[in-house]
């Protein structure tokens, strides 16, 4: 009797452990920015001044500062926390968003299943495991978009294969503001929150510009993370 309520506390034990594995969110499992936290409501919205030279409605992605700017007017922005690509995956350049989609379906890109095969083949829109959150802007034709993220401790950090990512609750805030055709820059300069900062040659360096292998060849939602 006591051999089998051994048994029976071990095998318990082992469903217990089990269950904490596998109780991570997606991101955790599937992807390569592991970490913690349960935070889905997440936000670091703020308005700081910005350099006037800057027109209205339009988007500035500083890597350097891990922000993206919506410009509201001349001399004031909209300043959100991002978590931009790694190292190796940053570029730069002038774009355009081309589309916009509500709970955006998601498919690896076959990089990412060469990185990690255990990937999904596809997440649904909606699905609280899906990489892009509840809503994605498509940047001209490549394969990367601003969207939201079902990792939020990744906001601030470099974590990306090329996309920019903001809180949900974040990106439903910049979703209206932004319609099909809005100008967007993505670059290494520093603001400082507000006013423009030299970064110098060297992290210049670090950027690349945007490869034809980049750029989506079928259905848009094959591609970009």
């Amino acid at each position: 009797m006591m051999r089998f309520l051994r048994c029976a506390v071990a095998g318990l034990s082992g469903c217990m452990v089990w269950l904490a594995a596998t109780a991570q969110p997606a991101s955790a499992q599937l992807f390569w920015d592991w970490g913690g936290g349960q935070d889905r409501d997440g936000s670091g919205r703020e308005s700081v001044g910005f350099d006037p030279k800057y027109t209205a409605n339009q988007i500035i992605v500083s890597f350097g500062d891990r922000r993206l700017y919506y410009i509201a007017r001349p001399g004031e922005a909209i300043s959100y926390p991002i978590a931009i690509p790694r190292e190796q995956d940053r570029w730069q350049g002038i774009t355009k968003v081309t589309s916009k989609r509500v709970n955006p379906s998601w498919r690896p890109t076959p990089d990412m299943l060469r990185e990690n095969p255990r990937l999904p083949s596809w997440v649904p829109g909606g699905h609280p495991m899906n990489p892009l959150g509840v809503r994605a802007l498509y940047l001209g034709s490549s394969t990367y978009r601003i969207h939201g993220t079902d990792a939020p401790w990744t906001i601030g950090t470099a974590a990306s294969k090329g996309c920019i990512r903001m809180y949900n609750r974040d990106v439903l805030d910049l979703y209206p503001r932004v319609p099909v055709g809005t100008k967007v820059t993505v670059t290494w300069e520093r603001f400082g929150g507000g006013y423009s900062v030299s970064s110098g040659p060297r992290e210049d360096r670090r950027l690349r510009s945007m490869r034809s292998r980049d750029l989506p060849r079928r259905d848009i939602d094959r591609w970009a993370y």
